[in-house]
């Protein structure tokens, strides 16, 4: 909880308000059972109307009074409590898009969402109760066991009783339901998990006819939440029951001991009267504060679980004096005997790569499922970083550079084509502001200008949610697109013609050979056609470079390579690529 505390400084000057507010309404609250005694006392026993009208007026205004801060505390505690989650969310969110991949793989997504979401409800909620329970309860509970202590010494041991009986029910409770709520966070997270993976896998779940099957699954996680909620309840809703039988059963002792001192002349009726309000009020604040125990420790767990995102520190960090990469680079990429692994795997999936991919020229990356194509060129970009071993660009270790200097340099397409809600325009432009003349070229080169005209609203139709209205060949133009209209000096693409047909597989490649002639281009590809026209070809294998060269050169030297042509060319397409 102390990481989040920084959060809360812009609101000191309204926690002060708060404090000002509260003391205002327990003053309020404290003062009227004396002012009722006084009526009862002076006014109805000793039959004084003026007294009694007098008395009342002031009552009056002080219960005024008392309202209006209650009105301003429950403002300013929704103030501070909104303010304090909404810098709190803009701060989880800003630490998340700062991951590198290994924290992703470490958070799951949906456990992201549900601490970007119910975590920070669950605090917000909380922290509400607690600024105005946490100092209203204390306040009005010492206050009234000292008001009733200096109305009636000799009957303090009645409160004095019921508290601690009430204490005691509390403790055990909140011995009880306190490990509870960590498992039911979990048990959110569990539900966030199952129902986003039917979402996004609700086609491949129809085609297999596999629904009663995604129901009972999703049944059992909400059949567990829901037993340990209603455990949590039932547990909690014990207090009210508890607490009304025990400010009766005082009041009722309150009455029967008070009208002895009553008989004989040591107490008066109107402070009798107000003794009963002040154990009512201290018994009250006392259950005001058992809320709060319940309370609060579920937003720990919250607040844990959102301490422990902004605790986690991205693994890939710029460096306090950072190297600039020369403004007049032309891309060049050098590997120099790379080697990676992810933390949790125990064999490398990257092995003592090296290789140098010159501007002007197209390096292509191919090899079997697995080999770590994708891996290798992720580590480009700083996505992840090489376990061992240096990635140059223009002659700087990219660790000594920025990231931001980095990826300015890049145009990535990658595997998946991602693609934002909004219009075609924004998605080609994502990079940075262009012109729309920019836009359109970039959008010829990727063969998208020509769907994208007949489409009813042209450049400016909207793309749904993850691109659902268009088509994998679409979303693929669209996404080679936006990496082209940046004008990198670097061209990343991970595998993303392969939805292309071959026809537009071709124009696209005649066409960006021209936009990247004096660029480094480098293609991950499963599809030889994609890649036979490239400089160069380095063909993986188990994370190992076991062949390089060209097209007509590997499909004689390489049994690897040769074997991947001979899977997808016929006979006299591999004979016509030697010739």
């Amino acid at each position: 909880m102390r990481r989040l505390l920084p959060y809360l400084k812009p609101y000191l000057l309204w926690f002060v308000a708060l404090v000002a507010l509260v003391y205002g309404q327990v003053q309020a609250t404290l003062s009227l059972p004396d002012y009722m005694a006084d009526i009862v006392n002076k006014g109805i026993v000793g039959a004084d109307t003026n007294y009694i009208l007098r008395t009342g007026v002031v009552m009056l205004a002080v219960t005024l009074f008392g309202g209006l801060c209650t009105i301003g505390v429950g403002f300013t505690a929704s103030r501070i409590a909104t303010g304090f989650v909404r810098r709190l969310r803009i701060g989880l969110f800003t630490q998340v898009e700062n991951f590198s991949l290994h924290e992703f793989n470490t958070f799951s997504t949906a456990s992201l969402i549900t601490r970007a979401t119910n975590d920070m409800q669950q605090l917000q909620q909380t922290l509400v109760l607690l600024l105005r329970m946490a100092l209203i309860a204390p306040f009005t509970g010492v206050g009234a066991i000292i008001k009733a202590y200096q109305l009636s010494p000799q009957m303090s041991w009645i409160m004095a009783v019921s508290i601690a009986v009430l204490v005691a029910i509390i403790v055990v409770l909140f011995t009880i339901v306190v490990p509870k709520f960590k498992q039911i966070q979990k048990l959110v997270d569990r539900l966030s998990l199952v129902t986003r993976e039917m979402l996004t896998g609700i086609r491949v779940i129809r085609a297999f006819h596999k629904e009663s099957s995604e129901e009972q699954k999703f049944d059992e996680a909400n059949r567990q939440s829901v037993a340990l909620n209603l455990f949590v309840n039932r547990a909690m809703i014990i207090l009210q029951p508890t607490m009304m039988l025990i400010l009766s059963m005082t009041s009722l002792a309150i009455v029967w001991v008070g009208a002895q001192y009553i008989d004989t002349g040591a107490l008066q009726l109107g402070s009798l009267l107000a003794f009963m309000q002040y154990s009512a009020q201290a018994v009250g604040s006392f259950l005001m504060l058992s809320f709060i125990f319940i309370l609060a420790p579920r937003a720990l767990v919250s607040a844990g679980r959102v301490s422990e995102v902004l605790s986690s520190k991205s693994s890939i960090q710029d460096p306090i004096h950072p190297k600039s990469i020369p403004a007049s680079g032309k891309g060049k990429i050098e590997f120099k005997d790379v080697s990676f692994d992810y933390q949790e795997s125990k064999e490398p999936v990257l092995s003592h790569i090296s290789f140098t991919a010159e501007p002007g020229q197209t390096t292509a990356i191919v090899g079997g499922t697995g080999s770590g194509k994708s891996t290798l060129i992720n580590l480009i970009p700083r996505l992840y970083d090489a376990s061992e071993g240096v990635i140059l660009i223009d002659g700087v270790d990219i660790r000594n550079a920025t990231q931001a200097d980095i990826r300015s340099r890049i145009g990535y397409a990658a595997q998946k084509a991602t693609l934002f809600s909004g219009t075609i325009t924004n998605n080609i432009s994502y990079a940075t502001k262009l012109a729309k003349s920019r836009i359109i070229e970039a959008a010829k080169v990727a063969q998208a200008d020509e769907f994208i005209q007949n489409l009813p609203d042209k450049y400016n139709e909207q793309v749904a949610r993850g691109g659902s209205n268009l088509s994998g060949g679409q979303k693929q133009r669209i996404s080679i697109a936006r990496a082209i209209a940046k004008k990198p000096a670097v061209y990343l693409f991970d595998d993303s013609f392969s939805a292309l047909d071959m026809k537009t597989d071709a124009a696209l490649r005649q066409a960006l050979a021209k936009e990247t002639k004096e660029k480094t281009v480098i293609i991950v590809a499963q599809r030889i056609s994609s890649i036979m026209h490239a400089e160069q070809i380095i063909v993986l294998d188990n994370g190992r470079i076991v062949d390089r060269g060209t097209h007509q050169t590997l499909l004689h030297s390489s049994k690897v390579y040769r074997e991947i042509a001979e899977s997808q060319l016929s006979a006299k397409e591999l004979s016509e690529s030697t010739s």
